[in-house]
């Protein structure tokens, strides 16, 4: 290949691979850029989490489910992830099985024999791992090798960009103590998820809770007391709810929490569910010699039944929180005039 042509092709992957800031989407690219530069059938990228040495897989092609179900690994001293991570350039390994050091089970087992690993790295900065396999022996060229080195730059620094627009938006949209989602996450979700319910004619729920006598709280014990038990409820909440369920902090001692798919009677046993937990919890504060107890209210409302639009939701179940409160605390409200309560 000749090299203004050649310049002119790895510009062009360049700027397909940096030309978006969603990090799936990054990853994908690359993966798919730099399998066919070299020509191998399979491959996968993990990125380096520093916070605990380990490694999370994000993007895979042309490997079984089996290899693919571990997502995520710690790294060990003198396993391969740490040599790789260790070194400046390419490890490429023509075939496996003339190597001591490649003695992952799953890879054995996954068939791969020969095996080009990427360091993935930012100004000396570990960013992840690209793995491009094949399933027989192979003799690399110099110059596909030489081009991937020149890629693996551009690809470093296009997934450093989008983890780093990935963390700053998260950190637009979640609370600060919490880490939940914040308030106006919530107005932007509430919308999305009523349009979704309204289109395809399924339920969404909506609780919301709210911590009894927290000011008072809040005087006796102070403040970071205060924030230790919005911290806990916090972690109670997403603890309890699903995977497709999305719960906020919506401001001061309120959450909210958006269920898809469920009907009344499946969010206030949910919201129930909640209560009996929190009232079971007993905080830790070294200030005082009790182990503090925290009791919530809560009002559940369901789309479309109490309303289509976000104004009819929040209404509705603002005023079945009231009446909780009115009716002692501690308690789930799901209709305008009885408090639920489930034997669980």
């Amino acid at each position: 290949m000749g090299e203004p042509k050649q310049l002119r092709e790895l510009l062009d992957v360049a700027q397909l691979v940096v030309s978006t800031l969603d990090l799936e989407e990054v990853l994908q690219r690359i993966l798919q850029v730099t399998r066919t530069l070299v020509d191998v059938p399979a491959g996968s990228i993990a990125l380096y989490v520093e916070s605990d040495h380990s490694m999370e897989l994000h993007a895979t092609e042309g490997l079984s489910e089996t290899f693919t179900r571990r997502r995520g690994w710690k790294i060990e001293k003198g396993c391969m992830a740490q040599t790789i991570l260790g070194q400046n350039g390419l490890l490429v390994v023509e075939d496996t099985s003339k190597v001591n050091f490649f003695s992952n089970p799953l890879a054995q087992a996954e068939g791969i024999r020969s095996v080009i690993a990427v360091p993935l790295k930012v100004q000396g900065q570990s960013v992840g791992i690209l793995y491009l396999n094949d399933f027989v022996p192979r003799n690399f060229s110099a110059d596909k090798l030489e081009q991937l080195t020149i890629i693996s730059s551009f690809a470093s620094l296009s997934i450093f960009n989008a983890r780093l627009f990935k963390q700053t938006r998260k950190m637009a949209v979640t609370d600060g103590l919490t880490g939940l989602y914040n308030h106006g996450q919530f107005k932007h979700m509430l919308n999305q998820e009523l349009a979704r319910s309204d289109r395809y004619g399924h339920p969404l729920s909506l609780i919301m809770f709210d911590i009894d006598n927290f000011k008072s709280l809040n005087d006796t014990y102070g403040h970071p007391c205060g924030d230790q038990i919005l911290v806990q409820i916090a972690s109670a909440l997403n603890d309890v709810f699903r995977g497709t369920d999305q719960v906020f902090r919506y401001g001061g001692e309120e959450f909210t929490v958006l269920l898809p798919e469920a009907n009344l009677n499946q969010a206030a046993i949910a919201a129930e569910r909640t209560r009996l937990l929190i009232e079971q919890m007993r905080i830790d504060w070294p200030d005082i010699n009790e182990r503090l107890g925290v009791t919530v209210s809560a009002g559940v409302a369901t789309s479309p039944q109490a309303g289509t639009t976000p104004e009819n939701l929040l209404n509705t179940v603002d005023e079945r929180l009231y009446r909780a409160k009115h009716a002692g605390k501690n308690c789930v409200f799901s209709s305008d005039n009885s408090c639920l309560k489930v034997s669980l």
